[in-house]
């Protein structure tokens, strides 16, 4: 995907989940949008600064740089612990919107991973494809917050509820 089509995913990505995360449609959704709209939008974009130094899907296409993100709020918390669903999603899209792929091993392995589902990034159904995938991606986001939790065990599911619950 281009640029264009990262910040397309975040901001619908940042609306969807205030929804799915306060989903009264109140003042307090909006403030939950407002809330993970920077931190998302900021992690959708950090893979391609990349393309300024570095292996453009690789040097921060990758597990490991997920990792740290995924990682940051366990340190420091805040409403920054939504920047790793930024990186995340960005990922998805050069994986499954489009025909590269990202080097998800890198640095150990060069090989890029993706599915053939993508279109290149010059297409025309290029934004189409975005928005279909950030609609997967907020189903997927859904059932992990109102579906799962009542298949898994208490702790596990407090520990969500802590999660989730410390910005909505």
């Amino acid at each position: 995907m281009n640029k264009r089509g990262h910040v397309l995913n975040a901001v619908l990505l940042s609306i969807g989940l205030g929804y799915v995360l306060d989903p009264s449609g109140d003042v307090s959704t909006f403030a939950t949008i407002a809330e993970v709209f920077l931190p998302v939008v900021l992690g959708a974009l950090f893979p391609d600064v990349d393309t300024a130094f570095g292996k453009h899907r690789k040097t921060l296409h990758n597990l490991p740089v997920l990792l740290i993100f995924l990682a940051h709020p366990v340190y420091h918390g805040g409403n920054l612990q939504w920047v790793w669903l930024g990186v995340l999603t960005h990922y998805v899209l050069d994986m499954v919107g489009s025909r590269r792929g990202i080097a998800l091993f890198y640095p150990v392995l060069d090989t890029e991973y993706g599915l053939p589902t993508g279109v290149t990034t010059s297409s025309e159904h290029a934004e189409v494809v975005t928005v279909a995938i950030t609609i997967l991606e907020l189903a997927a986001v859904g059932a992990l917050v109102h579906v799962l939790p009542q298949y898994l065990p208490p702790a596990a599911t407090d520990l969500l509820a802590n999660a989730v619950g410390s910005v909505a």
